[in-house]
């Protein structure tokens, strides 16, 4: 199976405080992979530098065939890694619609002076890019929340528009980070539903982050464990249960 995204021994520091040190993660095309920890493990982090937001002190990212470790935030979206986060960041003044239209400005081919001119290119990625945002909707089961603002919806709607906005990239991997925060046990059963249904309808890889048990052990073929910013384990779930190191990590004595 093709490897979509490969760390090698990446680490990041604030200062005297290590957030990760030498993590490495080999993820397979059209894997779901978990990783996992306690509060403050550096779970956040991995994500943080594989999308970009903080540069590595030491290690290598690698997206397919290519090296990305120094590239712009923007650049690896462009080339298919989006996310959610931890904390919803949806654009509270926009409407549902064109909180997904405003996700998919960066792949639009006309340049400025084609838009200020109202050329016909401009006409069609526009219909192109509401049809797409309309359908995203419609697959998640969102279309009659269009038109609404996302201050004004549920808070397990708001987590499913942010995925849908993250689908608006055409993105080859997803990271999804705490997507279960806050959501109740129908709304999470449904979320791994909707994880796998994800997955293969787009042929996605995905990474999740999460400290929802039964979301990681239902859904994730591999899991990586963080403690201390540090891999302490690495296996199938049925395997991470039983891990010793990964009970005394969560459980401390009581292990």
């Amino acid at each position: 199976m093709r490897e979509v995204l490969r760390l090698d021994g990446v680490s990041k520091h604030f200062g005297g405080v290590v957030a990760v040190e030498g993590f490495s993660l080999s993820q397979a095309e059209g894997q779901i992979t978990g990783i996992i920890g306690p509060n403050g493990a550096g779970k956040t982090t991995v994500f943080n530098l594989v999308t970009g937001v903080y540069p590595l002190d030491r290690g290598r990212i690698f997206f397919g065939d290519r090296e990305i470790t120094g590239l712009p935030p923007h650049r690896r979206t462009e080339l298919g890694i989006a996310r959610t986060f931890q904390n919803i960041r949806l654009f509270r003044n926009l409407t549902v619609l064109d909180n997904l239209k405003v996700a998919h400005d960066m792949k639009v081919r006309y340049s400025l002076w084609e838009e200020m001119l109202r050329l016909p290119r401009v006409g069609r990625e526009e219909r192109a890019i509401h049809e797409r945002a309309l359908h995203y909707l419609d697959y998640l089961q969102m279309s009659q929340y269009a038109e609404a603002k996302p201050t004004n919806l549920p808070y397990g709607i708001q987590r499913r528009l942010e995925l849908a906005r993250a689908l608006m990239t055409e993105p080859r991997l997803l990271l999804l980070d705490e997507p279960a925060a806050g959501l109740n046990p129908q709304e999470v059963r449904s979320l791994m539903d909707t994880i796998r249904r994800v997955r293969e309808d787009h042929s996605l890889s995905v990474v999740v982050v999460e400290h929802h048990m039964e979301l990681i052990m239902n859904i994730c073929s591999l899991i990586h464990v963080l403690d201390f910013g540090k891999k302490i384990a690495e296996g199938r779930p049925e395997e991470i249960k039983k891990n010793y190191a990964v009970l005394q990590a969560y459980l401390g004595d009581e292990a």
